[in-house]
């Protein structure tokens, strides 16, 4: 069953076509990993689901709502099933872990007890001890600063976690972690997990189907297993380079 459905979609800026004619749907509790290189429009697929940027033309459906057609206030409502973690963490540097994880739910006026009992569970689900909780941003390594981000995501319990270059700029053994983290949490969770990345050493260990994108279009779809039997140039250079016999 999708959870979320690109129909037909188009998003452009200032005349320059960034996406053309995007149809994709993402099945609940899957891995969907998003490839392609530089500049291909990844990072924009995501900003369009999260409603941060709008189509030129097509639409989203998620969770059964169109969201051309939702309010304000019903986007405010369906962003709480999306949870997202920005390549660069994206924490407050002036709040402790605690305040990052728990800015959402303190928004939504969830009470202080609450909270407290929240925030100490998702950061032990991330993998991170609850003397962490009062350590600052510029304290944390760049592994721990990738858990908090996860933590708060997955604090309102979202379906749906959104994940923009999780592992860049990452060591190997650090950013292996993380993957296996992405995979826990679809396991125990029963998330659906969209994870943009450029790395084929990720796709490969998280992925339930991999997606390709090359020039502004969606160019091939495939499950993990199935990606030795790709068509596409492009797609055999990653796993070239992945050195996986074709």
């Amino acid at each position: 069953m999708a959870i979320i459905s690109l129909h037909n979609l188009d998003y452009e800026i200032d005349g320059q076509v960034i996406l053309k004619d995007i149809n994709l749907e993402f099945k609940e509790g899957e891995t969907f990993v998003i490839m392609g290189p530089s500049g291909c429009g990844k990072s924009t697929l995501l900003r369009l689901i999260m409603g941060l940027a709008q189509p030129t033309a097509g639409w989203i459906e998620i969770d059964g709502a169109i969201t051309s057609h939702l309010s304000k206030n019903d986007w405010r409502l369906l962003r709480r099933k999306m949870g997202m973690v920005f390549q660069s963490s994206a924490l407050f540097d002036s709040m402790t872990v605690f305040d990052n994880v728990a800015f959402g739910l303190r928004r939504a006026k969830t009470s202080e007890s609450l909270i407290e009992k929240r925030v100490y569970e998702v950061l032990s689900i991330v993998g991170l001890d609850r003397s962490v909780a009062q350590k600052m941003p510029a304290d944390l390594s760049g592994g721990m600063k990738k858990r908090t981000a996860i933590a708060r995501a997955i604090a309102f319990e979202p379906p749906i976690l959104l994940y923009d270059e999780p592992t860049t700029g990452l060591d190997p053994i650090i950013a292996d972690t993380i993957n296996d983290l992405i995979g826990e949490l679809q396991d125990r969770l029963g998330i659906t997990s969209i994870v943009v990345t450029h790395d084929i050493t990720s796709a490969l260990k998280i992925a339930d189907r991999v997606g390709l994108l090359y020039e502004t279009n969606l160019v091939e779809v495939r499950e993990r297993a199935d990606l030795k039997n790709t068509e596409h140039p492009l797609m055999k250079e990653f796993l070239k380079n992945f050195q996986l016999a074709i």
